[in-house]
């Protein structure tokens, strides 16, 4: 039986892991990643993910390609 939801979907970042989120302009802001989206990609969607900025304290859901990991001691873009 296959398995449908989360676990359909690799995990490429943990809860907690520090990140960079490419903005529109193409700069990189410093995140956190807090969890998968809610998309099913098995309707087609790109995969989608949570994180939350330690500068604002906001958070947004972002296409999964515009997240890559960042060491935590390393601010710069």
């Amino acid at each position: 039986m296959a398995k449908i939801g989360k676990d359909t979907q690799m995990a490429l970042f943990k809860e907690g892991e520090a990140v960079w989120v490419q903005q529109p302009d193409g700069s990189a802001r410093a995140g956190v990643f807090v969890g998968d989206g809610e998309n099913a990609t098995w309707f087609g969607g790109a995969p989608l993910a949570y994180v939350v900025y330690p500068d604002t304290k906001d958070g947004e859901e972002v296409n999964l390609a515009r997240v890559t990991a960042r060491d935590e001691n390393d601010d710069s873009a």
